[in-house]
């Protein structure tokens, strides 16, 4: 009798736990299944669920019904799995209606799946083979704020310009590792961060970003961009684009036109062997964030009127791993600068003036000064011409090339 009564508790066991294969582990409101090698979707039944994740198995379907038992969930992680677009039902996610998170990267996914509910915030589906999104896409996600489609065979060629017109609040938008020669039309007007690095894009065109007056940030690092292929009036007038990342392009210049509120530009990467004067004069309140490094910049490269209208604002320029023969002019006059890097150039001497202002009082904010790999020779230096440094120790001047 003993016997058989233990014998019925194991058999009752699955069914407590709503229908969870082993190697899940449930926990107050969540179940994890990762990595269990899953081949197929679990049939659960637990009504209470909120949330959960079938990352790393091997699930190429997701059924009619299969949260029937779970219609309450809030976030659903089916990463890494094998998942077709052919193997989802057309309505399978249509009956979630509090789901807020659903996470479908690494999959073999080739359309957007149809019918999502409206209450959603965030969707990704990095790393899938997307063909393209029309019209009807994202209908009806007027809640979404976070939308990541990285890595996927989209271009200007196959994504619908209505297709965002239904995301109302999104804010954070990822095309990167796609196809896109240009930036895609009819961005939202609520966009606060657009990621389209790695893409191909060889223009910004006068028109593209017109609507998108709330922009923060915008990264297009390693595209096919120059100075000559980005409208004079393609952001210039922006009165939030505080953050610009143009590095591993193909700029020759810093470009000119850049947005008046621009605080942040990265331009590392590139064969820049010019900053043009003025070319930050027009900023307000004033670029803080400069980083040049890996360019060209050599003795013609830098004029007495390339930093102007950012002497006030300056905080952090890195011009390391480029040509230069000196210390840049301007620099002693930039009274905010707190880290400077000049590494790895071809600078043999520095003057009393170039980096410290003899004028300037005391209380300085230069904290970090980088100099190593030039042609210095630490002896011939005068100790004035560290004078601002906080800290001695802050200064790095060795190791040294030797003079060639």
């Amino acid at each position: 009798m003993e016997e058989e009564e233990e014998d019925e508790e194991e058999e009752e066991d699955p069914g407590s736990r709503g229908g969870l294969p082993p190697g899940c582990v449930i926990s107050d409101v969540t179940v994890t299944c990762e990595n269990i090698k899953l081949t197929h979707f679990p049939p659960l039944s637990i009504p209470e669920l909120k949330s959960l994740s079938l990352e790393g198995n091997s699930i190429s379907s997701i059924p009619a019904g299969a949260f029937n038992g779970i219609p309450n969930l809030e976030w659903i992680n089916l990463k890494k799995n094998k998942l077709t677009s052919a193997g989802i039902d057309a309505n399978v996610f249509k009956g979630l209606k509090m789901l807020r998170r659903l996470y479908l990267d690494e999959n073999l996914l080739d359309t957007v799946p149809p019918d999502l509910p409206p209450t959603l915030q965030e969707l990704k589906i990095s790393e899938n083979k997307l063909r393209g999104i029309d019209e009807n896409s994202f209908q009806d996600l007027s809640s979404l704020v976070t939308l990541e489609l990285e890595g996927n065979l989209l271009s200007e060629g196959n994504v619908d310009p209505r297709a965002f017109t239904p995301l109302t609040q999104l804010f954070y938008l990822r095309l990167g590792r796609n196809h896109f020669r240009t930036i895609p039309q009819g961005l939202p007007e609520s966009l606060l961060e657009l990621y389209l690095e790695n893409n191909l894009i060889e223009e910004i065109s006068e028109t593209v970003f017109n609507r998108t007056g709330n922009l923060n940030i915008v990264s297009l690092r390693h595209n096919k961009l120059d100075e000559t292929r980005i409208a004079s009036m393609a952001w210039f007038n922006h009165r939030n684009l505080e953050s610009i990342d143009l590095s591993h392009n193909e700029f020759y210049l810093v470009p000119s036109f850049l947005p008046k509120s621009l605080v942040h530009l990265v331009l590392v990467g590139n064969n820049i062997e010019r900053i043009p004067g003025y070319v930050f004069a027009h900023m307000d309140p004033g670029l803080e964030f400069l980083y040049l490094s890996f360019n060209k910049l050599d003795g013609e490269g830098v004029e007495p009127e390339s930093f102007f209208g950012a002497y006030h604002s300056m905080t952090e320029m890195c011009l390391d791993h480029n040509q230069l023969i000196y210390v840049p002019v301007g620099i002693s006059e930039m009274t905010n600068l707190h880290f400077l890097r000049l590494d790895n150039n071809k600078i043999r001497s520095i003057s009393d003036e170039s980096i410290c202002d003899p004028n300037q009082g005391e209380e300085t904010p230069l904290v970090s000064l980088r100099m190593e790999n030039n042609y210095l020779d630490p002896q011939k230096i005068s100790p004035s011409a560290f004078s601002c440094v906080r800290s001695a120790s802050s200064v790095v001047l060795k190791p040294q090339k030797t003079k060639n």
